[in-house]
């Protein structure tokens, strides 16, 4: 693991036994070969049937629609060509990610587009029967995300320790974004402000060659880019239920011939694109990833892919996402279960939940599942800094609340040193601390400590009898903003400006 973020290798909890992922896997076998997929994309619905599917065009209002279905024997072989090992590159070599299936490796990283900034400031306020009576109380501001605040987040995140990946958590939406620039703006913009791995999905297919050629000048030429993959995608190919989308499938052709690491994503909701029922909503989500994954190497065996599960509960009041809920860690946990008994590195979510600004409710929420979803071994857990009001508003405060529980988290899940010699060590220091006066073991704290084997108390804590923890957090935020930026060098930028069209002349921002 020379030259990657170490991540956390922990003993996977498991909900399923062998027996319930088996009746998993058939349900989801059972469910392709019948009803199937319906694929609205012809050049992967010829690819299917030339691999063994059977295909029936149907009209569905218009859009040509193949009816196809998926016999196992083609599901299972062409996810066995799949790579067990995928590494996730980084500007500094030193952050790039190793993601073994076999090895439950955990990373904890950013996601999400969401079109709202939340600003956070604290405020005096007055009390009106007691003027005498003064407190400090947040004030919320929303703003509409840019690139400018892509660039900020981007930075911020670069000094969290705990974040290991970077997956923009804010849409750009300035005036002289369209969807011709989009993609380049918001690439350029991260990776001109992190050093870690940068991820995002791909708005319009036609950019994804200036977003590579961006990639293969940060990289250092073509074959340093396949080599370090310093960017990857996101594509959610399905929209569920079992509905192969047109546009999206021609960006995983595309991708996959450019040999980047994408992940297969499905977000079906339990309770209405999905069954409510645990066994119902993880066999269809498996059925539909399972699709994705064996379309990328029927396109070219070996491409690098990930598993990625992302399933919801419904409300059931109004339908909208509910992630603060046990099913949510329910359903994700089962999905690291499938894909690791596919050997197939998985892309997993913590983190959000159903509060709209930062406290009691968002941390609760939160720390359920950044515990429970870290204790499942996936390897690469996106969504865990920064998102309130589900997956609608990316609050740059909440991400340095959410460092320091995503950290809490990974020391929870350290594993034990109860080695021979550490046991020999510590008889031999109860020993010696018995034959003195005092009876106290604090001077040998000091090599666990040096070693960071000692967790440290709450960075937020309250010095005084007020809950102190906002106004602490945003102190330590400026300090963390205040740092300088990694921006790549003054070489490199002018040569991106100059070769790849549609950036916005304000980022163009260097060393």
């Amino acid at each position: 693991m020379s030259d990657f973020r170490k991540g956390n290798i922990v003993k996977p909890y498991e909900r399923l036994d062998q027996e319930q992922i088996d009746r998993i896997h058939e349900a989801s076998m059972a469910i392709l070969e019948e009803p199937g997929i319906w694929c609205y994309n012809k050049q992967a619905a010829d690819l299917f049937v030339k691999n063994g599917a059977t295909s029936v065009l149907e009209d569905k209002g218009g859009s040509p629609c193949w009816r196809v279905r998926l016999p196992r024997e083609l599901i299972e072989s062409a996810i066995a060509k799949a790579p067990s090992k995928v590494v996730m590159g980084a500007r500094d070599p030193n952050n790039r990610l190793e993601l073994d299936a076999e090895v439950p490796r955990v990373y904890f990283g950013s996601g999400s587009e969401t079109n709202i900034w939340l600003d956070t400031e604290m405020t005096d306020f007055v009390a009106v029967d007691d003027p005498g009576d003064r407190r400090k109380m947040p004030k919320y501001t929303e703003k509409r995300g840019s690139a400018a605040l892509l660039a900020r987040a981007a930075h911020l995140c670069e000094q969290l320790e705990h974040l290991d990946f970077f997956v923009r958590p804010v849409n750009i939406q300035d005036e002289g974004i369209n969807e011709g620039n989009h993609d380049v703006n918001k690439f350029f913009a991260s990776l001109n402000n992190i050093t870690k791995h940068v991820q995002a999905g791909l708005t319009t297919l036609d950019a994804l060659d200036d977003v590579v050629k961006m990639a293969e000048i940060i990289a250092g030429g073509p074959e340093a880019l396949r080599e370090n993959p310093v960017l990857s995608f996101i594509a959610c190919i399905f929209k569920s239920p079992l509905q192969l989308v047109d546009d999206t499938a021609e960006k995983v052709f595309a991708i996959v011939e450019q040999g980047l690491p994408l992940v297969i994503s499905s977000s079906p909701q339990g309770g209405s694109s999905a069954p409510i029922q645990e066994a119902g909503i993880v066999a269809q989500i498996n059925a539909e990833i399972l699709t994705g994954v064996a379309l990328t190497q029927l396109i070219k065996p070996g491409a690098p892919v990930l598993y990625g599960s992302v399933p919801v509960r419904a409300r059931l009041d109004d339908l909208h996402d509910l992630y603060g809920c046990p099913e949510f860690n329910q359903y994700n946990i089962d999905c690291v279960q499938m894909a690791r008994s596919y050997k197939l590195p998985c892309y997993s979510s913590s983190g959000v939940g159903n509060a709209k600004v930062p406290g009691m409710q968002a941390t609760f929420e939160k720390l359920f599942s950044h515990l429970y979803m870290a204790a499942s071994g996936a390897q690469y857990i996106h969504y865990a800094f920064g998102l309130l009001d589900r997956t609608n508003t990316f609050c740059p405060l909440q991400a340095v609340l959410d460092n320091e529980q995503v950290g809490l988290a990974k020391h929870c899940m350290r594993a034990p040193l109860i080695s021979a010699s550490e046991s020999d060590e510590a008889v031999e220091i109860i020993r010696k601390v018995m034959t003195t006066n005092h009876k106290l073991f604090t001077r040998h704290t000091r090599k666990p400590c040096r070693a960071g084997l000692v967790s440290e108390p709450y960075h937020f804590e309250s010095k005084t009898g007020e809950d102190q923890v906002l106004e602490r957090a945003l102190a330590h935020m400026a300090d963390l903003e205040a740092r300088p930026v990694k921006h790549l060098s003054g070489e490199m930028v002018e040569r991106i400006f100059k070769e790849i069209p549609g950036l916005l002349p304000e980022l163009k921002q260097t060393n």
